[in-house]
C-alpha cells in the first residue's frame, strides 16, 4: 500500500509542476502581448515586499492600508487589461486540476480530498484486476440483442423491454450522479440476468469521470470487515474506510454471505452511514424482496427498500444462452 501512496503523491507532484509551467507559459504570452501587465506584476511584487518589510519593523496601520489599496487597484487594472484583450480576468491566476485541494490531495482540515479518494479507489481496482473486468464489461460491449423480445411469464413485458428501461435508469443514475438526489439502486432477480454486468457498466463510466468507486461482493466486504477487526493493517484500514468515504459503493451479490447479528449490523451501519451522508450506493442481489426480508432484520431491510429504488431483472439465464 505504501507503493500506492507513493505513486499517488508523485502524480500530485507532477500535476503541481505542470500547473507552474502552464502559468509561466501564460505569463510569457501575456507579457509579450500586453507589456503593461508585466510592469503591473512587478509593481505588485515590489509593494508586497514593501508590506513585509513594514511588518517586520514597526508597522503603521495607515501605511499598510495604503499598500493594500495600491495592490488592489493594480489588480483591478490588470483584470481590465486582460478583459479588453479578450482574456478571462483570471487568466494569470494559479490553475488546478482540483480546486478543492489545490492538487495536494488534502483539504484544509487534513482529510483526504475526493480526488485522492478516486485515485486510491482506481489503484485498488487495478490491484484487484477489476480493470480487466471493466475492459470487457461496459456499455460499449453491452448487447441488447441477447435479451428475448417475447413477453416473459407473468411480467407483462419482455426481458428486452425491461432491459431497455434498466439502461435508461442506469444512464440517468450516471448523468445525475453529482446531483443531490438520493438516488440509490437495488438490482434484484435470479442469477444470470445481467445485474453484475450492468453494475460494471455504471462503474466504468463513473471511474472514467474520476469518481471514487469501490466495488465489493457482500462476501468479500464482510471478509474485509472481519480482517480489519482481527488483523489490522494499513491496506485493510484504507479499504474499510473507503466503504464509507467513497463517492459510490457497489455491493454485489448481497445475500450470499453468512448472515448473523454481526453481519446484519455491519451492513446496516455501512449503508445507513452512506445514506445519512448523501453518498450513493448500488446493490445487487439474487434474492427476492420476500427472501431479503427473511434473511435480514427488519431494520436493514426497511432501510434498503426505503432509500433504494428496486429494479427487477428477469428472463432466461443469459450465461446458458451465451455459452450455448
Amino acid at each position: 500500500m505504501k507503493d500506492v501512496f507513493r505513486k499517488i503523491e508523485r502524480e500530485y507532484e507532477l500535476q503541481r509542476d505542470k500547473n507552474k509551467r502552464d502559468l509561466e507559459d501564460r505569463k510569457r504570452e501575456i507579457y509579450a502581448e500586453i507589456p503593461q501587465i508585466k510592469k503591473i506584476d512587478e509593481c505588485i511584487s515590489s509593494l508586497g515586499f514593501q508590506s513585509l518589510r513594514s511588518q517586520v519593523k514597526s508597522p503603521s496601520l495607515d501605511e499598510l492600508r495604503k499598500i493594500n489599496e495600491d495592490i488592489y487597484a493594480l489588480r483591478g487594472e490588470k483584470e481590465r487589461l486582460l478583459l479588453e484583450n479578450d482574456y478571462s480576468r483570471d487568466y494569470l491566476d494559479d490553475s488546478y486540476s482540483c480546486y478543492d485541494c489545490k492538487d495536494t490531495g488534502f483539504l484544509e482540515d487534513g482529510s483526504r480530498c475526493h480526488c485522492m479518494q478516486a485515485k486510491i479507489a482506481r489503484e485498488l481496482y487495478y490491484i484487484s484486476n477489476m480493470s480487466y473486468t471493466l475492459d470487457k464489461e461496459n456499455f460499449n460491449t453491452f448487447d441488447l440483442g441477447i435479451f428475448s423480445r417475447e413477453p416473459y411469464k407473468n411480467e407483462g413485458i419482455s426481458p428486452r423491454e425491461n432491459m431497455e428501461m434498466v439502461l435508461k435508469l442506469s444512464r440517468r443514475f450516471i448523468n445525475t450522479f453529482k446531483d443531490k438526489n438520493d438516488m440509490n439502486l437495488l438490482f434484484y432477480g435470479p442469477t444470470g440476468q445481467g445485474k453484475t454486468f450492468m453494475l460494471n457498466c455504471i462503474a466504468k463510466e463513473l471511474i472514467d469521470e474520476n469518481v471514487a468507486v469501490v466495488y465489493q461482493t457482500a462476501f468479500n466486504m464482510l471478509d474485509l470487515i472481519e480482517d480489519r477487526k482481527f488483523r489490522r493493517n494499513e491496506i485493510n484500514s484504507v479499504k474499510y474506510n473507503l466503504l464509507f468515504d467513497c463517492e459510490l459503493l457497489i455491493i454485489d451479490d448481497l445475500g450470499i454471505e453468512f448472515t448473523n447479528s454481526f453481519t446484519a449490523s455491519e451492513i446496516f451501519n455501512i449503508v445507513n452511514t452512506r445514506i445519512l451522508r448523501g453518498s450513493k450506493t448500488l446493490i445487487s442481489t439474487n434474492l427476492s424482496p420476500d427472501e431479503l426480508t427473511a434473511k435480514y432484520t427488519d431494520r436493514v431491510f426497511s432501510r434498503v427498500f426505503q432509500k433504494f429504488e428496486p429494479i427487477k431483472f428477469f428472463g432466461e439465464d443469459l450465461r446458458l444462452k451465451i455459452n450455448s
